[in-house]
């Protein structure tokens, strides 16, 4: 294969993992809390072997680094559930798991079996002090201040744990909506907590449909170049033999 048809294989398989990034972001546009994800592209340039040049040519070829996340903030919905909450502006939840803390932005929280407030996974949601929420039979009116302060009609129950980033992008993506950290967070004092409220997907479908429109066609469009190279070299190497 000649070094156009490889250029254009690169760009091909660059674009098919784009699409695949594409349909998650499609998939999960009605997701709680979720953020748009990004294919981050370079140009990856390598030096020929041979040619008339010093140090030979050099070949452009098409490399995606990494996913970027969109953090902007998505569109607030209002349940009327109590135990729905949404963080305004900046600031995650912070959840305890088997493998250690984890940290959303999706607040559709539920109480399990035992009375403990956990995410719809079964985690605990953790207050300041790192410990579970658990709220007896007699609780029944739960109110959750702004700032992440919970109580009932029989008192105070704890604080909620909202922590920041200073780079939210060093965050990675694990099952049920969580994002883990090797970076220690920092503890928002005063957070802005929504109770009844859940904040919405980001992606924005129009959008993302024509992206998805678009890296279609491109990667059609290459997949044409490439079998009409192929042609072409296979009548090159026709017209050779015939020749000899």
């Amino acid at each position: 294969m000649e070094n156009t048809s490889i250029i254009a294989l690169s760009k091909q398989a660059a674009i098919k993992r784009e699409l695949g990034v594409i349909a998650n972001n499609i998939a999960n546009m009605n997701t709680t809390g979720f953020k748009t994800e990004r294919l981050m592209f370079v140009e990856h340039l390598v030096r020929s072997r041979g040619g008339n040049k010093i140090g030979g040519e050099r070949q452009s070829y098409v490399r995606d680094i990494a996913t970027v996340r969109d953090f902007s903030d998505g569109a607030l919905q209002q349940t009327g559930n109590s135990l729905d909450l949404a963080i305004k502006e900046d600031g995650y939840f912070v959840i305890g798991t088997p493998s250690g803390e984890r940290y959303t932005r999706s607040g559709n929280f539920q109480l399990d079996q035992d009375g403990q407030l956990v995410t719809r996974t079964g985690n605990p949601v953790l207050s300041k002090e790192r410990e579970p929420f658990f709220f007896s039979p007699e609780d029944r009116d739960i109110a959750i201040a702004m700032d992440g302060t919970i109580s009932t009609e029989n008192g105070t129950l704890g604080k909620l744990n909202i922590v920041k980033f200073a780079n939210p992008h060093e965050l990675k993506v694990v099952s049920g909506g969580l994002y883990s950290s090797t970076r220690v967070p920092q503890t928002d004092d005063t957070p802005v907590v929504l109770q009844g409220m859940l904040e919405n997907s980001n992606v924005q479908p129009i959008v993302e449909m024509t992206r998805m429109i678009e890296a279609s066609r491109a990667f059609e469009s290459i997949k044409n170049f490439i079998e009409k190279e192929d042609a072409r070299i296979k009548q090159m190497m026709d017209a050779y033999s015939q020749r000899a």
